[in-house]
């Protein structure tokens, strides 16, 4: 249950900021949704932060930060991410739905699934059982649905079984690979994905429009580093 703990609180934030959007309609402040994002993301850089510096060896960080940026430069993940979003948006245009409860369906899920914050939450939540990440997702759909909501009404709600599936599937895909994982492994992980934090929290201060989907990879680099440090100290000892 653990496992999915951040992906239910993610589902009501977006429940009720959607209800209260169509309640309200277009009267919420604009000033009032921008201090929200630049508060969680003061907040996002400072746990960001505090994961990062809890690395055991900088050498793990930087080598799984590059090896990780490489491939997910080559991968193009970025870059795919965002054509995700435009093929949804020209499939919806193409089947001519002029409903606001289909464009609000179709906009509202390419914000709260396709995002650096959906991978690493739903990873760390799945693995460790720690739902901070998804909490700051939450916080942050939740504003975001209030806004959608009061402009393109209720098709908002229809994401709440997406992001169940989607998000909660990655979580419990993650959960399964926990117990193979050593403290060190998961420790590096977690430093790695810091970084990652850190750059969500530049890009929602618009300090740097960091592209942090390319670094995703680094997450998964990260525990085979330690392994084969492990294994390569071993065999020195040898």
């Amino acid at each position: 249950m653990s496992a999915l703990s951040g992906t239910l609180l993610n589902a009501l934030t977006v429940l009720v900021g959607g209800l209260l959007g169509a309640v309200l309609g277009d009267r919420l402040p604009e000033r009032l949704r921008e201090n929200v994002v630049r508060g969680v993301g003061l907040f996002t850089l400072a746990m960001g932060t505090k994961f990062a510096i809890d690395t055991s060896n900088l050498l793990y960080m930087l080598g799984s930060i590059l090896l990780g940026g490489v491939i997910g430069s080559l991968w193009g993940v970025d870059r795919r991410l965002s054509d995700l979003g435009a093929a949804l948006q020209r499939r919806f245009a193409a089947r001519g739905g002029g409903g606001t409860v289909a464009e609000a369906f179709v906009t509202a899920a390419i914000v709260f699934c396709v995002g650096p914050l959906t991978f690493l939450g739903s990873i760390r939540n799945g693995l460790t059982g720690d739902a901070s990440l998804l909490a700051i997702k939450s916080v942050l759909d939740g504003f975001t649905s209030i806004a959608l909501a009061a402009t393109l009404g209720w098709g908002v709600l229809l994401t709440i079984p997406l992001i169940l599936l989607y998000q909660g599937g990655l979580a419990v895909g993650a959960s399964a690979f926990a117990g193979l994982l050593s403290d060190l492994q998961l420790r590096e992980m977690s430093a790695v994905g810091g970084l990652l934090i850190i750059g969500v929290g530049l890009k929602l201060l618009n300090i740097r429009d960091v592209k942090v989907a390319d670094y995703l990879p680094a997450i998964l680099v990260a525990p085979l580093l330690v392994a084969a440090v492990v294994r390569i100290k071993e065999a020195l000892a040898l």
